[in-house]
């Protein structure tokens, strides 16, 4: 359950956003997953609502985009998006691949009054 301190690093950043910014109420934080990070969006958000707890975010609307894997061939050169976690290329059936998208894990935005 990774999600737990995933959670704790991005209250973190979210808390001292909304200081920074003057925030008295967060309304809505997006985050980016990529889907090799493999977060579980259920048990994420309950983990980031108990860390933001009595604080300026603990209402905030969670919004969670999962980013697909999308590699590339060092074989033929051919950009594909990966299905069902088959990691070869579509194209030639490589495996020399290396990964484009799909690892990302960050703060799209937040919102505040």
């Amino acid at each position: 359950m990774h999600e737990i301190g995933i959670a704790e690093d991005l209250s973190l950043i979210v808390l001292d956003a909304a200081r920074k910014e003057n925030l008295s109420k967060v309304t809505k934080v997006n985050i980016s997953f990529g889907q090799l990070v493999q977060i579980v969006p259920d048990i994420f958000e309950f983990a980031f609502r108990e860390t933001v707890r009595k604080t300026v975010a603990q209402d905030a609307e969670i919004d969670i985009e999962i980013i697909p894997v999308r590699m590339k061939c060092k074989n033929c050169g051919t950009d594909f998006q990966v299905k069902e976690y088959l990691f070869a290329c579509s194209v030639c059936r490589s495996t020399d691949v290396e990964i484009i998208n799909g690892k990302e894990l960050f703060i799209k935005s937040i919102e505040g009054e």
